[in-house]
């Protein structure tokens, strides 16, 4: 493992944490924070496994069982559908922060300007299937339990794996001086499993020689060309950046909407010009509710880098990256109907347009946008989705979690009928990774465990749960095929 890799195992998952705190940047003690500082979201810890140690017991079907010859136990069964566990979740004022959620900006950033657009592609990349089915996994840093997890993937009727190519960790050294080691082994293993590969392509929070955005953009172009000359035709999408909205991945700058639109359309270019068939898709962004020098909400967001492309996306990317977590409510919930009560925003004091990001349909807040500035024949790849049943009171998870009548079977149920409400209402929506397949080391003392679809599992066994079950007996039925686990075979 690298000592990069070593830092950024605890800030990782980069991903839905520092959208869901920062979400309730006023109400929530911030992932991993530093003060008001917001974190990216479910951070891993690098600290060793320890099945089954959980505030509250685990269902029966996290016990373990050997992974050549699974036979999932009797407990996993599909339970009917379950409802919006709205009356469970308890009225919980937010812990104070350094600043409210709807501050006004301070020295706001001029409008956005019209940035060069980089020439199309000879050719493009083919469409996602409508929705398609992936997770975020952790392949980086034992390679054994990489190709477990890669089978696993696909017997459960996942096509496509998500995974972080930090940076620092590719060409780290110095410019042009690239370690290709573990890159070349994942690219490898995901080939063999008959998988898609989706890789983040982003820097972690150590600082290096590149700099920071969006000064650093031809760097990162450069590094993002011979990425995709490397693995032409083997990474089949590259996500660019991650939740640009948050001052923590800008270089601890105000969010600039130009700024990483001028980033997005030169990588955009550069890896058009190795692999014109690679799908390149937006960062997603965080789903916080603040409108400050340390965030910006995500339609403001997303707006103001339309604006900023001349309201045409050409020639900077080919799908939209969301985030769309689903909170405390089941996914078939209309944003409008949480306005009314504050137990499932947390009490968020934020505008009501702003709340609608506390459930998992907020995606069609930004498929709005998309179609509002000529981009309806783009797909939206929603980059990370999940919901958490963390039983833990003192988490800042909790009131969307446990507290919110979320346990492992909900959690499985609401995964499932997420993909069904995309299938039936999003026919413009492509890939859909979940969170996660998780670290084989997390323990129940880090946050991100709780939003993981299976137990982290060592070499040699796995410890099921019921997310894993219900969404293989699903996505193998969607599929025309059986699910290898289903307890009713």
């Amino acid at each position: 493992m690298t000592q990069t890799h070593r830092h950024a195992a605890a800030f990782l998952a980069g991903m839905i944490s520092t959208g869901l705190l920062l979400t309730l940047l006023v109400g929530m003690l911030l992932l991993g924070g530093c003060g008001a500082q917001p974190a990216p979201t479910p951070t891993p810890t690098k600290t060793p496994t320890v099945a089954g140690a959980e505030a509250t017991a685990p269902p029966a079907a996290t016990a373990p069982m050997a992974t050549p010859t699974p036979a999932p136990p009797a407990a996993t069964d599909t339970p009917a559908a379950t409802d919006t566990p709205a009356a469970s979740v308890p009225t919980a004022a937010p812990a104070a922060t350094d600043a409210p959620a709807t501050a006004a900006p301070t020295d706001a950033p001029p409008p956005p300007t019209a940035t060069p657009r980089p020439p199309a592609p000879a050719s493009g990349p083919t469409a996602m299937r409508s929705p398609d089915f992936g997770a975020q996994a952790f392949l980086w840093w034992r390679p054994e339990t990489a190709e477990r997890d890669l089978r696993l993937m696909k017997e459960a009727g996942f096509n496509w794996v998500k995974q972080w190519f930090a940076w620092q960790d590719i060409e780290g050294a110095g410019r042009n001086q690239y370690d290709w080691s573990r890159t070349d082994r994942i690219v490898d293993q995901v080939q063999a499993a008959n998988l898609k590969l989706l890789v983040r392509i982003s820097p972690s929070d150590v600082r290096f020689w590149a700099g920071d955005p969006p000064e650093n953009a031809d760097l990162f172009a450069e590094f993002a060309g011979n990425l995709a000359a490397r693995y032409r035709g083997r990474i089949h999408a590259y996500q660019i950046w991650n939740e640009p909205n948050l001052s923590r991945e800008w270089g601890d700058k105000r969010p600039d909407p130009a700024g990483y639109a001028r980033l997005l359309g030169q990588a955009y270019r550069a890896i058009k010009s190795a692999d014109p068939n690679a799908i390149v898709v937006t960062a997603g962004m965080a789903p916080t509710t603040a409108d400050i020098d340390i965030a910006m909400y995500d339609t403001k967001f997303y707006r103001e880098m339309y604006a900023a492309m001349g309201g045409n996306s050409a020639g900077y990317f080919d799908a939209l990256g969301v985030h769309g977590a689903g909170y405390a409510v089941a996914p078939e919930t209309d944003p409008g109907q949480i306005v009314g009560n504050p137990r499932l925003y947390n009490n968020d004091p934020s505008p009501a347009d702003r709340l609608r990001v506390y459930t998992f349909r907020h995606v069609e807040d930004i498929r709005q946008i998309m179609v509002e500035n000529g981009d309806s024949g783009k797909q939206i790849v929603i980059l990370e989705f999940g919901w958490t049943y963390d039983p833990r009171p003192n988490s800042p998870y909790y009131w969307h979690g446990g507290g919110a009548g979320i346990d492992p079977q909900v959690q499985g149920d609401y995964l499932v009928r997420a993909y069904q409400w995309a299938a039936q209402n999003w026919p413009w929506v492509g890939l859909m990774s979940l969170i996660y397949m998780p670290d084989t080391e997390w323990t129940s003392e880090t946050e991100q465990y709780y939003w993981s679809i299976m137990d982290p599992s060592p070499p040699g066994e796995t410890f099921w749960r019921p997310a894993f079950i219900k969404l293989c007996i699903y996505m193998n039925q969607a599929q025309g095929r059986q699910c290898a686990y289903d307890p009713s075979r």
